[in-house]
C-alpha cells in the first residue's frame, strides 16, 4: 500500500465529515473550504468514497454527505483503497518496476503500514489514539 496525497486528503474529508455525525449532511463546499482543497477535486474524492460505501449523499437544500456507518466501524485502510479507487484484485496486480532491486522491501514495508492501518479507526484519529 502507497500512502498518496490523494488518500490523505480524503482520510482528512472522512474526519470532517466525523465531526459533523451529529449534525446536518456537510455540503461539498464547506468541506472544501475547511480542507483547502479544490470543490472538484473534492467531488472525485468523494465519489470513490461513496462508490465504496463509505459516503451517503442527500439532495437538495439542507442537503450534503454524510458517513454512512459509525467511525468506530471505518478503518482507514478502507478510506485509503476508496480513495485510490483500488479493488483487492487491483491491489494485488499492482505494476512493479522491472528492475527495482528493493522492490521486496517496498512491499514488506507497505504491507506492514497496511496491517497497521487496517486497525486504526476513523474514531481513533478523531480521539488522537494513534
Amino acid at each position: 500500500m502507497q500512502l498518496t496525497t490523494r488518500g490523505r486528503y480524503a482520510v482528512n474529508v472522512m474526519v470532517e465529515l466525523a465531526k459533523q455525525q451529529e449534525m446536518k449532511p456537510a455540503p461539498l463546499s464547506g468541506i472544501a473550504e475547511r480542507s483547502q482543497i479544490s470543490l472538484s477535486y473534492l467531488e472525485q474524492l468523494i465519489s470513490g468514497l461513496r462508490k465504496h460505501g463509505l459516503v451517503k449523499s442527500y439532495r437538495g437544500p439542507g442537503g450534503g454527505y454524510v458517513l454512512k456507518k459509525p467511525a468506530n466501524d471505518i478503518v482507514i485502510s478502507e478510506i485509503l483503497i476508496a480513495a485510490e479507487d483500488i479493488t483487492p484484485a487491483k491491489r494485488n496486480k499492482a505494476k512493479k518496476p522491472v528492475a527495482d532491486e528493493s522492490a521486496s522491501l517496498w512491499d514488506h514495508i507497505g504491507e506492514f503500514l497496511y496491517t497497521k492501518l487496517k486497525t486504526l479507526t476513523l474514531a481513533d484519529v478523531l480521539k488522537e489514539k494513534l
